[in-house]
């Protein structure tokens, strides 16, 4: 298959997946293969809301929609632009093993289309906390482009033979990725969190963006912002205000529980806390905080915050600000934005595509 025929699956499965909004599900006239894959495609989305109870059908067709505004031509073809010259005529593909997390919907696609946009065979180790929709994307695709079939394999036991790995999990499963895994080209990846930094100038309307960061996925993903940086003596009360439509939340049974059980250890512990009934805040140095708390820390300046954020980078997914801007940081991103990335946005800042090409 060349470039351009995998690219003109992907914007196909694309056009699919545009029938799935959190707006409405319907069928568009011209979809391909839709007679074969929309009713299906409906019940997977049960499937992968019956199997884990974060996943909601709101946050499941957020994740679809994103794929669905990301997967067009014109987006995959300026991704791949920097690399077209890398790309090899004839490639000799390789099986590329990847072990994927399953903290939100779909986490595992980014690295899924790296992996067949370059030509490689794909090997996919799902998490049981999201193994339906991609295996069923997966088959779209080969209805699509026939040269996908036989390329594309999931195992739920041992990895088969492989030439590389890529792998997402906690600090404590990386070291075992490590071992294991040490000796072949390899991506492994760590915890990390997003943070945000505010300056007390923010906008209501910026606020409420930043709790899409914040709450989107119940705060699961890297890419959510699980803590603050705050100037000194910073006042929360417009934050708490433009957050407050997201006190919907407590109607999920487990987000509920979560904020119940956290506010119960912290208020035994005698730690001091800023609440509103859905929402802690926590004076916290760590970065990564438990579901319903968000950690913030106090800056001095933002030259020594700079010194603090780039010294933490291996820490650190995202950073959140509208006027924020340091040269050595790269992952600023707009609020509203972190559950929206780019194609180019990689994970951990690690080029997928430039690591698959070099294999």
């Amino acid at each position: 298959m060349t470039l351009q025929q995998r690219i003109n699956a992907f914007s196909e499965l694309g056009k699919f997946l545009s029938q799935f909004s959190r707006e409405t599900i319907s069928q568009k006239e011209g979809v391909p293969y839709n007679d074969l894959f929309f009713d299906g495609m409906i019940h997977q989305i049960k499937l992968a809301q019956q199997s884990n109870g974060w996943f909601t059908k709101e946050n499941v067709l957020f994740a679809i929609e994103g794929w669905a505004n990301t997967l067009t031509e014109e987006n995959l073809t300026k991704w791949l632009i920097p690399y077209k010259e890398r790309f090899p005529k004839q490639q000799s593909a390789k099986i590329i093993a990847v072990i994927m997390a399953g903290n939100i919907p779909l986490v595992g696609f980014h690295d899924f289309l790296c992996v067949i946009i370059t030509g490689h065979n794909f090997i996919g180790k799902q998490s049981s906390n999201d193994k339906h929709l991609l295996p069923f994307l997966a088959k779209y695709l080969e209805y699509a482009a026939n040269g996908f079939k036989g390329r594309i394999n999931f195992t739920e036991e041992k990895l088969p033979a492989h030439d590389a790995v890529i792998a997402t999990g906690s600090d404590n499963t990386a070291r075992y990725f490590e071992y294991y895994f040490g000796k072949k080209p390899n991506i492994i990846r760590k915890n990390r969190n997003s943070v945000a930094v505010l300056t007390g100038k923010e906008t209501s309307e910026e606020l409420q963006k930043l709790s899409e960061d914040v709450f989107r996925y119940f705060g699961l993903g890297c890419r959510n912002v699980s803590k603050l940086f705050v100037p000194e003596g910073y006042n929360f009360d417009n934050l708490f205000k433009a957050i407050y439509s997201w006190n919907r939340l407590m109607n999920v049974a487990k987000y509920a529980n979560n904020y119940d059980y956290n506010k119960a250890v912290y208020l035994m512990s005698l730690f001091d806390l800023l609440e509103n009934g859905f929402l802690m805040l926590k004076e916290d140095k760590n970065y990564g905080s438990p579901i319903a708390t968000l950690f913030y820390e106090t800056y001095i300046s933002q030259e020594s915050l700079e010194q603090q954020l780039l010294s933490d980078k291996d820490k650190i997914q995202c950073v959140v600000s509208n006027r924020f801007r340091e040269s050595g940081i790269k992952t600023i991103v707009p609020f509203g934005k972190t559950q929206k990335p780019n194609l180019e946005d990689y994970a951990d800042d690690v080029d997928t595509i430039a690591f698959l090409l070099n294999i």
